[in-house]
């Protein structure tokens, strides 16, 4: 395995001193030792994968230096377009290093919305024309990473590393008063995000459609409903970060009689923030957008978000959402809900937005679902066309 010193004073030498990305689990001490080692000028944490090659590529005109940008494997989707019509080579060979958690790598079991993205990682970064190599727990081969970079600076173009599972050796971040990995402003929030979870489907009515973000808050709505001895009929987005509003949308306007509730979260908002808008000025009356804030990204780490800096209600009515409110105690919840079932009662015209501060944290032993995303997809559209 690589420690992460020993990885960052390799790129010492190539003038890296920039980073940026979207943290992914398999970087999670990677991204510790970065975010203790380089201040808040060297280190940006970015909504999505796109931006930070675009930021990368903004670091290298004023400087002439390269970045490293890093990401889980996923992301590469977020990235294709700035990395092809932005920095490549044809365009304005803008150099960068690409760090890459390889997850669902062939023959390392994962989850489903992993798999596909594992499997052609490597034929993508071909397609893309990038050269890269392979980090795994051998540990890194200096020879290796020195030619990749000296290829990177002598044809001014991207390149990458895949990091496989177990890659880098643990790192524990230091819990500084400047730079929490949680951020502060969320840490005394009277409830956990299921907790709030269990009020809200308490407050719900029966017949809601609701779809759920990426990550933890799927994982915890999918376990409450077993605890409840209840089928679990609600969508889980289990890939496609950033994109459950808009399926929300989606399936708002595709059933407008029925109430429709997306359980977003903080990084996920920011991720594809240009949602809110067109959600907001289309007028979906039946379409609650509830996010549940504990401003870090802790499905993969705990790294912070932006989100406790930032007024999220605000944002949703300047979107042209009708009612925007921010909520912190289950009492709170309750009237927000009662008071998004009157307007629907109303047809009151536009969606209405809830943030819902909650600490970070979760049980050790959550599971995962164990229904499949075919027989999730069918619960979800079954119950949608009860």
């Amino acid at each position: 395995m690589t420690h992460p010193a020993d990885f960052c004073d390799a790129l010492t030498p190539f003038d890296i001193d920039f980073f940026c990305g979207v943290p992914d689990s398999l970087l999670k001490d990677l991204c510790a030792y970065v975010d203790d080692t380089f201040d808040s000028q060297q280190h940006i944490i970015t909504a999505n994968e796109g931006n930070s090659i675009a930021m990368a590529a903004g670091y290298h005109l004023t400087t002439g230096r390269s970045a490293m940008v890093y990401m889980q494997n996923s992301g590469l989707g977020n990235a294709v377009n700035p990395l092809t019509s932005l920095a490549d080579p044809q365009v304005y060979s803008v150099p960068m290093l690409l760090v890459i958690g390889w997850r669902a790598e062939p023959g390392i079991k994962d989850e489903p919305q992993h798999i596909k993205q594992g499997a052609i990682s490597e034929e993508m970064l071909k397609v893309l024309d990038i050269p890269y190599i392979v980090l795994d727990k051998s540990g890194l081969k200096t020879s290796e990473l020195n030619a990749l970079l000296s290829q990177m600076q002598a044809h001014q173009r991207p390149v990458a590393i895949l990091v496989k599972k177990g890659s880098f050796q643990k790192y524990k971040q230091l819990q500084s008063l400047d730079k929490p990995t949680i951020n502060t402003n969320t840490r005394h929030a009277d409830l956990s995000r299921e907790q709030a979870l269990e009020v809200l489907l308490d407050n719900l009515p029966s017949n809601a459609l609701i779809v759920s973000t990426t990550g933890k808050t799927s994982r915890e709505l999918f376990e409450l409903r077993q605890k409840r001895k209840e089928a679990c009929a609600d969508f889980l987005t289990v890939g496609a970060m950033g994109h459950a509003s808009s399926i929300a949308m989606g399936a708002a306007l595709g059933n407008p009689d029925r109430l429709i509730v997306v359980v977003d979260g903080d990084g996920a908002m920011l991720m594809h923030m240009g949602a809110l808008p067109i959600i907001g000025c289309h007028q979906i009356n039946n379409l609650v957008h509830i996010v549940l804030n504990n401003a870090c990204h802790e499905s993969v780490g705990g790294q912070a978000t932006v989100a406790d800096q930032i007024d999220i209600p605000m944002l949703a009515k300047a979107s042209n959402y009708v009612d925007c409110e921010q909520v912190q105690t289950a009492e709170q919840i309750n009237h927000a809900i009662a008071r998004a079932m009157n307007r629907l009662q109303q047809q009151a015209d536009g969606a209405c937005m809830i943030e819902v501060k909650v600490r970070a944290g979760s049980r050790e032993d959550l599971g995962r679902p164990t229904s499949t995303p075919i027989e999730n997809k069918t619960a979800f559209m079954n119950k949608a066309n009860d």
